[in-house]
């Protein structure tokens, strides 16, 4: 008798192990795969063979070499090999885009399938878009536009739902006829974002702060401007909330404060405010110990019945860090900035006090005695003179960067220039408004009488034009818009990049004089049209090169070079051009 051999698997019993297969686990509807190795069925033929069935755990494979019947033998496979199999088989790139995986954000480790390592390549008509290519796309499309992107197909939906996921910044444009509910809901999409700017068109309310501060938990920084017609009725007192609430809030900058009344705000994390458009402040507590800048621009009404002096004591008992203070009100006087000086704050660096008429040389006195540190100054709108500018450059003849001292009536250009030749780390200086004619100053008006209207020629007599030479090595922007009672004009500026001179009507063009190698951008808005060819052939290409020949030439003998200064009265002649050395440079001269 032969010992015990196993039963031959017959096709009948396959069959019949199938049919059981499918009856335990159901039919599978709408699978376009293959059963086998899991790849689309269109145009494929599997290599692998089909599933069979194990009778005992114990019992090993049949070969051809044990059973009488080897014809009628079939290998039988585990089912373990047979996945295992599947998966040493390589992708193939015949995948369809609705079933491509999407490499997950590294923060989703929860998400995240078995088959991260696979093939990141989708189809897109006869050409293959990389994941990374993908991703980079449509992370630089607008919110509205990536919404619209994610109901291509299902592969684009998963990339654009992981990229609001790892969205880190957003800036929205609310329209008028948005509603809250929209706004939270995708805000709700980015559970990272730490950084949020809104372009309202429609109201801003208390009820679009909550949905902020509800919809984000992380916020760092809220940055929100308003359009034209719309408004922020937004309160102190709902204000004061919000900053007490967001415990990772560094930043807030928000427009249209007209309706805050007071406020008290509180924070331990705050670094950066700025409000805009504020009106009759009857209350401002500010408890940032770790507040660096403050910007409060209040609205230029002279109704305003805001005690500035109050506030400057507050912020030198409340913020000791503070290093840049911007106020922009009507009323800031010679008492606000004494109240400043008396604050001692130790680490101020940018100063900005704009549209004071009453901050004079004296309050220039007391800012120079107790910041001596200073980088920036900024006291356009105010009545210093000449004399304050000398203080000015006594005081930070080692630190001051930036001076604007434009709308300063008083100023002259003997004053623009002893700035210039005493500061010499200066990098950019405005003195737009400063050398005006008295029709600039005083505009005529309908309202005027016959009288002052023939008084008013007369007085252009009087009127003695100013002339202005700067040279100075460090200074990369100037502006001189609205100086209508400039004539000449000579620059020096190596690093001069920037050149603003809008409105400058009384300027000769015989007498500008532009050296200036670097420049790049010269605004000539409301200037003559010849003024502006003057400009134009002297940043050109053509008139470097004639330049660069006048100063190359050589005597009659050949000895030596000589410089011969440039000029627009002098006739050039038309040399050879191939033998001239270009200087390629490119400036823009905006005259519209």
């Amino acid at each position: 008798m032969h010992g015990h051999q196993p039963h031959p698997v017959t096709p009948s019993r396959l069959a019949a192990y199938s049919d059981a297969l499918l009856a335990k686990k159901g039919k599978r509807r709408g699978n376009y795969n293959c059963g086998r190795c899991g790849q689309p069925k269109k145009g494929h033929v599997c290599d692998l063979p089909p599933p069979q069935s194990v009778t005992d755990s114990n019992s090993a494979a049949v070969t051809p070499a044990d059973s009488s019947t080897s014809s009628a033998a079939v290998t039988v496979t585990p089912l373990c090999t047979v996945r295992q199999a599947q998966r040493q088989q390589p992708c193939s790139n015949l995948r369809r885009a609705l079933s491509f995986d999407v490499r997950e954000a590294p923060d989703s480790d929860d998400e995240r399938g078995d088959d991260e390592d696979m093939d990141m390549d989708m189809d897109i008509g006869s050409g293959k878009l990389p994941m990374s290519c993908l991703w980079e796309v449509l992370r630089r499309l607008p919110p509205p536009s990536l919404l619209s992107a994610a109901k291509v197909c299902k592969g684009w939906r998963d990339v654009s739902k992981n990229l609001w996921k790892a969205a880190e910044e957003l800036r929205l444009r609310v329209q008028a006829k948005t509603q809250v509910g929209f706004v939270g809901s995708v805000l709700q999409k980015c559970p990272a974002l730490v950084r949020l700017s809104l372009t309202m068109e429609s109201d801003m309310d208390s009820t679009m702060l909550a949905c902020i501060a509800f919809a984000c938990p992380n916020l760092e920084s809220l940055e929100i401007n308003m359009c034209e017609g719309s408004f922020n009725h937004v309160t102190g007192d709902e204000l004061g909330r919000f900053v007490a609430e967001k415990r990772c809030l560094t930043t807030i900058k928000m427009e249209g404060c007209l309706h805050l009344g007071s406020f008290v705000l509180c924070s331990n994390t705050l670094s950066t405010l700025w409000l805009s458009d504020l009106h009759s402040l009857s209350k401002m507590v500010f408890n940032l110990p770790n507040l660096n800048e403050i910007s409060l621009d209040f609205s230029r009404q002279e109704n305003d019945c805001t005690d500035l002096t109050s506030m400057m004591d507050g912020l030198g008992r409340t913020c000791p860090k503070l290093q840049n203070i911007h106020i922009a009100s009507l009323q800031l006087s010679h008492s606000v900035v004494l109240s400043l000086a008396a604050a001692n704050l130790r680490g101020l660096r940018m100063l900005s006090l704009v549209l004071g008429p009453e901050i004079t040389d004296a309050s220039v006195v007391a800012i120079s005695k107790c910041y001596s540190n200073l980088e920036l100054l900024d006291l356009s709108g105010s009545s210093i003179s000449d004399s304050g500018l000398g203080m000015i450059c006594n005081a930070f003849p080692e630190t001051l960067t930036r001076l604007l001292v434009a709308l300063c009536p008083n100023i002259t250009s003997s004053g623009i220039q002893f700035a210039t030749a005493q500061l010499p780390l200066l990098e950019l200086m405005d003195c737009g408004m400063t050398i005006c004619d008295s029709d600039a100053l005083y505009p005529p008006s309908e309202e005027r009488s016959d009288s002052e209207l023939q008084v008013s020629p007369s007085s252009k007599l009087h009127l003695t034009y100013q002339k202005l030479f700067i040279k100075h090595s460090r200074l990369k922007k100037l502006s001189l818009w609205g100086c209508s009672g400039l004539d000449s004009l000579y620059l020096s500026c190596p690093n001069l990049n920037d050149l603003n001179l809008n409105s400058c009507k009384s300027l000769n063009p015989e007498k500008l004089v532009l050296q200036c190698p670097k420049l790049e951008n010269v605004h000539a808005i409301g200037c003559q049209g010849v003024l502006i060819q003057a400009v134009q052939a002297q940043v050109s290409n053509d008139s470097d090169s004639l330049e660069n020949r006048y100063s190359r030439k050589r005597m009659a003998d050949g000895s030596k070079r000589v410089r011969i200064p440039f000029s627009f009265n002098q006739q050039l002649v038309d040399y050879d051009k191939s033998s001239w050395k270009i200087q390629k440079r490119r400036c823009r001269v905006v005259a519209e």
